[in-house]
C-alpha cells in the first residue's frame, strides 16, 4: 500500500531537516570556537609559566599577569591581559553556555523566526561583554594589590593566610540565598522564561542579563580562580568544571553546596599551610 506525501508534509519534513542542519552547525561551531579558545589559553598560560613568578615575602610567588613586561606601557600590559581574559572566558564558560544557546536558537525557530542564528550570536556576544567588562575592573584592581605586596613585606606576609581566608568565604558563599536566586537565573530556558522576543535589541539585553546573572553566581569560584592564580590551569580546570557541573546537572543547587564543601575544605588546608610557613 502506498503512502502519499503531500507538499505541505514535504516542506515541514524539509523544514525539519533544515532545523536540525542548522542546530548540528551551531554545535560544531560552538564547540570548534571552545576547542581553538581552550588550546589558546593552555599556551598562553604555557607561556607565561615559562617567563617565572616573583618569589615574595611569605612564602608565596607572584603571577606575572599582573606585571608589565619589558618596554611595555600599562596601557598594552591591560590590553595584554583583557586579551588573555576574554579568551580564558570563552574556554570557561562555554561549555555551560552551548546548552543554553542551542535551546535558544531552537525555541527563536519554533516561533519562525527567519533569523534565529544572527538574534543567538546576539546573546553571545552580550554575554562575553560583561564578562570582558569584569575583565577591565579586574586588572587595576590586581595591579594595584600587586604593587602594594611589592612595597610592603608585612602585607606581603599576611597573603597567604589572606588568601586561606578568601577560599574559605567563596566556598561558603556557595551556601547563600544569593547564589542559589542567581544560580536559578543562568539554568532558566529561554522557552520558560517569558523572555523569547524576536528582535535584536531583546536578544542582546538577554545576553547582557544572562551574562550578569552569571558574573553574580560565579563571584565566589572566579574570586578562588584569581587569589589561587589567574593563570593556574588546574584552578582554571576546577572552576571550569565547577560551573558547568552546577548549571548542567539535574539538581545544580546541591551540586552548588557539595562544591561549596569542596572549596571550604580546600581553604582549610591552605590556612593550615599558612600557619605552617610563619
Amino acid at each position: 500500500m502506498s503512502v502519499t506525501i503531500t507538499a505541505g508534509e514535504q516542506q515541514i519534513v524539509r523544514h525539519m531537516a533544515s532545523e536540525r542542519a542548522a542546530q548540528r552547525a551551531l554545535s560544531g561551531g560552538l564547540a570548534l570556537l571552545f576547542a581553538i579558545s581552550a588550546v589558546v589559553t593552555i599556551v598562553w598560560c604555557g607561556s607565561m609559566s615559562a617567563m617565572g613568578e616573583m618569589p615574595m615575602p611569605g612564602g608565596w610567588t607572584m603571577s606575572m599577569a599582573w606585571m608589565r613586561m619589558p618596554g611595555q606601557t600599562w596601557l598594552g600590559a591591560g590590553a595584554s591581559f583583557l586579551g588573555m581574559w576574554v579568551v580564558m572566558m570563552v574556554a570557561m564558560m562555554l561549555p555551560c553556555l552551548i546548552p543554553m544557546l542551542c535551546r535558544y536558537r531552537q525555541a527563536l525557530a519554533g516561533k519562525g523566526e527567519t533569523h534565529p542564528g544572527w538574534l543567538t550570536s546576539l546573546v553571545g556576544g552580550g554575554y562575553f561583554l560583561v564578562w570582558t567588562a569584569f575583565g577591565i575592573i579586574i586588572f587595576p584592581v590586581g595591579v594595584a594589590l600587586a604593587e602594594l605586596e611589592m612595597q610592603l613585606p608585612a602585607f606581603s606576609r599576611l597573603v597567604p593566610f589572606a588568601v586561606a581566608v578568601v577560599v574559605l568565604i567563596s566556598g561558603a558563599f556557595q551556601f547563600t540565598p544569593w547564589k542559589t536566586s542567581h544560580l536559578a537565573c543562568c539554568r532558566d530556558t529561554p522557552e520558560h522564561s517569558c523572555k523569547l522576543l524576536a528582535d535584536g535589541g531583546a536578544a542582546w539585553r538577554q545576553g547582557l542579563r544572562l551574562g550578569l546573572h552569571c558574573c553574580y553566581c560565579c563571584a565566589g569560584l572566579m574570586t578562588i580562580l584569581l587569589v589561587l592564580g589567574v593563570m593556574d590551569l588546574r584552578t582554571m580546570a576546577f572552576v571550569t568544571v565547577a560551573v558547568t557541573a552546577e548549571r548542567l546537572a539535574p539538581a545544580g543547587d546541591v551540586v552548588a553546596r557539595v562544591i561549596g564543601a569542596v572549596v571550604i575544605g580546600i581553604g582549610l588546608f591552605l590556612l593550615a599551610r599558612a600557619v605552617g610557613l610563619c
